[in-house]
Parts: structure tokens; C-alpha cells; sequence
């Protein structure tokens, strides 16, 4: 590490509050000086694989080429005009772009700053419909347990709130109905008691949000997508809105396009962020269907009450169609399913390995789950040291790599997940 190196680390140290840590932070964070293709440059000369996609948003790696010149080429023109009152072809094209990629029925398109805050804006959607449609009451919203939606308040509410990071927040957050955690096979008893669920609440419910077959954030969990199909059958038959929070598994994560294709079914609102722009900046987008818009717009509300000053930020919108357009021609399938068979055969040797609880991969998703809570500091500097960075967290060690990563990064990758494990 060179000196200027140091000085950067002890200013990080001084100022700089990393998220979900303390002020100062417990350890160094390690300095990256740039990054390319699936590699993170350290500032120490060191080079890592990087198994995480900076947190599950760089499907193409680094420095793309097509993504470069769509961020430049934008910038030419404008960076940022504000979306009140005026519009631009970026933001047209993206959301346009958008209705045509995502299932059938969602026309709408709401272009927001970040996935918590696409969130609060679906959450905001389901609540201004239903008092519109003469259903005020309908205030509460219901969920499985085991997720996560976001840090912003509304989305806190809605996550796991007894084993999830949010549980500090009891008492201050809205109280939520909650569903025992789907099963990762179909099981007909739970779907009944999903049914029952959300029939009782039906008059204190505006709408059920769920991430559909994967679980993020609250505990990297798949479940059987037929418990979509449930959902979206007893919600409709209800007047309760369906949510599918698609922020970590969109545009390809679990092998389909968008995780709900796995069930054939369309929710009335859907969350979009993370991979939208290739991981090059921060945007997000909530879809919603005529029926949803229609009840907002006629409310006395005359229109969804939210705006933020960036929202349609050119940059992003221009880099995200770009980045919607590399996966326009359908290789990112044939790459996952390699990203897939890698890590199920780098992965699996790992079952039954002291401390392992389980093993599960499901597209470009790669977790083992141990059977105590993992180290961090020791297993993130095993992986370091086996040249990948990976970021555990919980009892759960796991790898959603960029879709470019070929076949020896992937073995890299796994086995830097095994020595996080064994130093766990």
C-alpha cells in the first residue's frame, strides 16, 4: 500500500460511514483503485474476482464498452433537466423499452432514485388506489416472513421483522400481516394457509408484496413458483393489489428474464432497480397496470403523490437502455446457465462440510448456508486472499457474479467460497 493509499484509508476511517456498520467502522475496508471486465483493482496491486456484481447490479462486469460510450455520449448532451413538466427521449425509450420486456398487463412506468425507493412508491400506488376506489380502510400490507424490500421506512416494515436487520425498528414501524416463510418445495397446506391468510385481513389489506422465487437480502431462500400462482388467484380475488418486488432478480438473476416468467403471472405493480443500468448508477423503476393508474389519477389526490429531483435522470436512463439492449439477444440465458452449472458443481463438494447447514444455486445465485454465523472478518479475508471478493453475511455465504464471468473466474469463484467457509 503506498502512502497516499494509507492517508485515503485513515480519511475513509475518519469520515466515512460504511453501510450497516459502526461509526468508525470494526475493520478497514480495502481500497479499490478501478475495476474492469469481473476484476477489482486494489490500491495494494492485487486483483479480485469480483463474486458479487457490487451487490448484484453489475451483470456486465466493469467498464463495458457499450455502457461507456451510452454514459458518454449522454453526457454530450445532458446530464440531468428535471422531470416535472418536461420530459426526454431517454426516459421514454427506457420506460417504453420496459412495458415491452416485463409481463403482460404493466403500461406504466414510475422512474425512481433507488430500489428502497421504488418501493415505497409501489407501496404508495397500492395505497392511494384503494382509498380512490372507496377502500380506505385499506391501509395494511401483507407479506411472508424472511424478506426484504429496502431500508426506507414502509419497505422496513415489510421485511422479515424478527430476523432481519429491520427489527430494530419495532414499534415505530406500521404493523404488517406476516405469513410463515414459503417452503422451497410446493406444499398444498401452506398455499391454504396463504389462502385463509389473506381472505381473513381482506378488508384491512391494500395490497401482498413478495420477491417472487427468491428471498435477497433476508436470507437468500428459492421457493416453489407455483406460490406465485396462489397469490396472484386469491388477490384478484379479493381487490387486494399483488406486488413482486423484482429488484434482486430481475433482468435475468434466476435463469428467466424477470423471476415471475417462472410462474406465467403478471402482478399489478412491480419493482425494478439493481441490474437496470448495468450497476453504473443508481435508478429504478415501479410498473403498474391501467386499473392501478386509472384509481390514482381519478383519486382526490389527482395523481400519485411522489417526485423526486432526480427522477428520469437522463444518464441513467440512457446507460440503462444500453445496458437492456446487451441483453436483447438472449446470451445472457446461455451464460447464466453456465454460471448456473459451475457453481453447482464447484458448489456442491461443500454439502455436508463441517458447519454446513445446506447448499442451494439457482441461476447466477450460489449459496451455502452454515450452521452458526459466519465470521466476517475472516472469511472476506480468506476470500481475499484466494483472489475473489465476496460479502457474507448472517450464517450465509454466497456469490451472484456479473454474467460475463467465464468458466476459470467461476472455479475462482467457488473456491474462494470454500475457503471463506472453512475460515468460518
Amino acid at each position: 500500500m503506498t502512502p497516499a493509499g494509507r492517508d485515503l484509508l485513515a480519511l475513509d476511517r475518519a469520515h466515512v460511514w460504511h453501510p450497516y456498520g459502526p461509526m468508525p467502522g470494526r475493520n478497514d475496508p480495502y481500497l479499490v483503485q478501478s475495476a474492469a471486465g469481473v476484476r477489482l483493482r486494489l490500491a495494494d496491486g492485487r486483483e479480485l474476482v469480483d463474486g458479487m456484481s457490487s451487490w448484484w447490479a453489475a451483470v456486465h462486469g466493469y467498464r463495458h464498452p457499450v455502457l461507456d460510450a451510452a454514459l458518454t455520449d449522454q453526457a454530450g448532451r445532458m446530464s440531468h433537466v428535471m422531470f416535472g413538466g418536461l420530459t426526454h427521449e431517454p426516459a421514454i425509450r427506457l420506460a417504453a423499452t420496459l412495458v415491452e420486456l416485463t409481463p403482460p398487463g404493466l403500461e406504466h412506468v414510475f422512474l425512481c432514485d433507488s430500489g428502497s425507493i421504488g418501493v415505497e412508491v409501489a407501496i404508495k400506488m397500492a395505497l392511494q388506489a384503494q382509498r380512490a376506489l372507496g377502500r380506505p380502510g385499506r391501509q395494511k400490507l401483507a407479506t411472508w416472513r424472511g424478506g426484504y424490500h429496502g431500508d426506507t421506512f414502509h419497505p422496513m416494515s415489510v421485511c422479515d421483522p424478527e430476523g432481519g436487520m429491520h427489527a430494530l425498528w419495532t414499534g415505530v414501524l406500521p404493523a404488517q400481516v406476516f405469513a410463515d416463510p414459503p417452503p422451497a418445495a410446493f406444499e398444498q397446506a401452506y398455499a391454504d394457509s396463504l389462502t385463509d391468510l389473506i381472505a381473513r385481513h381482506e378488508g384491512e389489506l391494500a395490497a401482498v408484496i413478495v420477491e417472487p422465487v427468491v428471498q435477497g437480502a433476508g436470507g437468500m431462500r428459492f421457493h416453489d413458483p407455483e406460490y406465485l400462482r396462489v397469490l396472484r388467484e386469491v388477490t384478484a380475488e379479493h381487490g387486494i393489489f399483488l406486488i413482486f418486488d423484482e429488484i434482486a432478480t430481475g433482468f435475468g438473476r434466476t435463469g428467466r428474464f424477470f423471476a415471475a416468467d417462472h410462474a406465467g403471472v403478471s402482478p399489478d405493480i412491480m419493482c425494478l432497480g439493481k441490474a437496470l443500468t448495468g450497476g453504473y448508477l443508481t435508478l429504478a423503476a415501479t410498473l403498474c397496470t391501467p386499473e392501478v393508474a386509472a384509481a390514482i389519477s381519478a383519486g382526490e389526490g389527482g395523481g400519485l403523490m411522489h417526485g423526486p429531483t432526480f427522477m428520469g435522470n437522463p444518464l441513467a436512463c440512457a446507460v440503462a437502455s444500453a445496458s437492456l439492449g446487451l441483453l436483447s439477444d438472449g446470451r445472457w440465458a446461455h451464460r447464466v446457465r453456465d454460471i448456473e452449472s459451475s457453481l453447482r458443481s464447484g458448489l456442491e463438494p461443500l454439502r455436508g462440510a463441517q458447519g454446513v447447514a445446506d447448499v442451494r444455486v439457482l441461476g447466477a445465485i450460489g449459496v451455502v448456508q452454515l450452521d452458526h454465523p459466519v465470521d466476517m472478518a475472516r472469511a472476506t479475508a480468506a476470500a481475499v486472499a484466494a483472489g475473489v471478493w465476496l460479502r457474507p453475511f448472517r450464517d450465509l455465504i454466497y456469490t451472484m457474479p456479473p454474467y460475463v464471468t467465464d468458466d476459470a473466474d467461476m472455479a475462482r469463484i467457488t473456491a474462494g467460497i470454500a475457503a471463506a467457509v472453512a475460515a468460518s
